[in-house]
């Protein structure tokens, strides 16, 4: 059976006899048959053509049409109705980002947010079947939007995320405790927090190891991701009157000690990103470490639609005969 988007053919072979169509109406526009009358000259007749003759061609394109449909016909075309049944073990996956001010530093081919906005879109497409929630963290923690299937709203939130909405400072453990409480009462088999920074804890009123303590009571793994060169690199380090960042080179300092023991303590893993390479190749492997699991069952009905193409051939030929004997009438000797 050959497949036409959603069309097969029960018996595709009798498609083979499509070429017979053009070449039979060669042979048949070439027979023709002339009816004899002597006339002293046909100059007058030079030249001439009314609607009839202009129309005749029809005949030829019935007969193709009619020959046609009759062969689709045989070859039994049927429609192919689908249902599709998806049992998927969805993970909730909350995604907890660092807006403070130094994820605007330039290592980057782009400063640090707008990378790693731009990977944790991607990441989310690829998770179909999964729940997804935001959560961002400054000197503060927000949660941007929580645990939804609707990833374009999620893609439209991680867009619009920027640095200086937030206190200033990097509150690593509130921003993980905030994540953790929007799994909380989470019934999904797993649950997951991608946490990412380019600093050191030092802001807010929970330690990052009092918040991974309680991410493993609940069962919440936490991938841990470090952004940000090694050595130095170039941040903000002062504002302008008119909101603009003075940019000026600092020391890259993350906290790599704290990110690993989180990611340890919860069965999760720390990734240093150091530039925007490594940084999708982070998001790849988390990306394959958290797989869901899904089963999908496909029903399929056939539904028989060559009485249309029978209904055609008929019709043809009934205005074929009707034409030729007609208006489209000869006169053969």
């Amino acid at each position: 059976m050959a497949v036409l988007e959603n069309i097969v053919f029960a018996h595709f072979w009798f498609l083979l006899l499509l070429p017979i169509v053009p070449a039979l109406l060669y042979l048949r526009s070439r027979k023709k048959y002339y009816a004899e009358v002597r006339l002293s000259s046909t100059i007058g007749f030079d030249g001439v053509k009314t609607w009839k003759t202009r129309l005749r061609p029809m005949l030829l394109i019935l007969q193709a049409l009619a020959l046609t449909a009759l062969i689709f016909a045989m070859a039994r075309p049927q429609s192919v109705l689908r249902k599709e049944t998806i049992n998927a073990d969805g993970i909730d996956i909350m995604l907890a980002i660092d807006v403070s001010t130094s994820m605007l530093a330039k290592d980057f081919e782009e400063d640090r947010l707008d990378a790693s906005k731009r990977v944790a879109q991607t990441f989310v497409d690829q998770r179909k079947y999964d729940r997804i929630g935001l959560v961002v963290f400054g000197g503060q923690s927000y949660t941007q939007c929580p645990l939804t299937t609707d990833h374009a709203i999620i893609k439209q939130f991680l867009a619009n995320i920027q640095c200086g909405l937030i206190a200033e400072g990097t509150a690593i453990g509130l921003g993980l405790a905030n994540a953790v409480r929007r799994l909380q009462k989470s019934e999904a088999k797993s649950k997951v927090i991608v946490l990412l920074t380019d600093g050191v804890n030092n802001s807010g009123h929970i330690p990052p190891l009092q918040a991974a303590e309680a991410a493993k009571k609940y069962g919440v793994k936490v991938y841990t991701v470090g952004v940000g060169t090694r050595g130095r690199a170039k941040a903000p380090i002062a504002l302008k009157p008119n909101g603009s960042y003075v940019f000026g080179w600092v020391d890259v300092e993350i906290d790599e000690v704290t990110m690993s023991a989180i990611a340890e303590a919860t069965g999760g893993k720390y990734f240093r990103a150091t530039d925007m390479d490594s940084l999708k190749e982070i998001y790849a492997q988390i990306d394959k470490l958290e797989r869901t699991k899904i089963e999908k069952t496909t029903f399929r009905r056939h539904r028989e639609e060559f009485h249309w193409f029978a209904l055609i051939a008929v019709l043809s030929v009934f205005l074929y005969l009707i034409l030729s004997n007609t208006i489209f009438r000869t006169i053969v000797q």
